[in-house]
């Protein structure tokens, strides 16, 4: 999986929240229609990059792992948990944080609840590498528990290609999006200046790659992994199961082990 570096870890940090902000919600939601949620209030947030969606269900009172691969993304992490007063959980235990693999890890513990969000299952390199987060997170969930991701489709990601500019006094942020067909994959470079505390401003380079997977290989590997029960949903609607996912730009997974 991508590791990102520590320049294009503040700008996640700064300017991409809104999404875990907006899932975080849902998604308690969603779990806590289940029985298994009376029970089992453990979270495993898969490249949890800064630790937003956590932070959500440590005020609801869940426990809660972070795994991501880049130390940069897992520093921001910990400083947010600190930032909304739950230092005492870090101390305690109740939140923590791993660098690992997405692609493959293994843990101790188990929970009730698997997320990963932000397209950040399309950021492994290939169907293999997806396969083998399927049976990483089959392992360490519970029976009964779920597993919720959310995917760019390749419709989507068409619509990645062109240029963009921000101009801002504390940022200057250029985004250009290539999608290569023959390699099902699509290509953002991310540049520009970010001002830090001392007034100059540091250059920034970072080029991301989202994976094109389609979705119904999605589904059969996730049955392969052992999932009972998967259906694909819009964010706005996560009980909500729809038809033809591949006709959305974005699409949650919802697996049930």
């Amino acid at each position: 999986m991508q590791g990102y570096s520590e320049g294009f870890a503040a700008i996640y940090n700064m300017r991409w929240n809104a999404f875990a902000s907006a899932a975080a919600p849902r998604i308690i939601a969603l779990y806590e229609q289940t029985p298994l949620s009376h029970k089992v209030n453990r979270l495993l947030d898969l490249a949890c990059g800064t630790g937003l969606l956590m932070l959500a269900f440590l005020e609801r009172g869940y426990e809660a792992v972070g795994l991501d691969l880049s130390p940069a993304m897992l520093a921001h992490a910990q400083d947010n948990v600190r930032a909304q007063g739950k230092r005492d959980f870090l101390a305690e235990g109740k939140v923590r944080f791993v660098k690992g693999d997405a692609a493959d890890f293994t843990l101790d513990e188990t929970f009730g609840l698997v997320t990963s969000t932000f397209d950040a299952l399309n950021h492994l390199p290939d169907m293999d590498a997806l396969q083998g987060c399927f049976r990483s997170v089959f392992r360490v969930l519970e029976p009964g528990g779920l597993f919720v991701f959310d995917l760019n489709t390749r419709f989507g990601l068409q619509r990645w290609a062109g240029m963009n500019v921000q101009d801002e006094d504390d940022l200057v942020l250029i985004t250009r999006g290539v999608v290569v067909d023959e390699e099902n994959r699509a290509y953002t470079q991310i540049s520009g200046f970010l001002r830090q505390e001392n007034g100059l401003y540091k250059r920034f380079n970072q080029v991301a790659y989202n994976t094109i997977f389609a979705m119904d290989e999605v589904s059969t590997a996730l049955a392969d992994a052992g999932f009972t029960h998967t259906y694909f949903a819009q964010p706005q609607a996560l009980d909500v199961p729809v038809e033809n996912p591949e006709t959305y730009s974005r699409v949650f997974v919802i697996a049930k082990k």
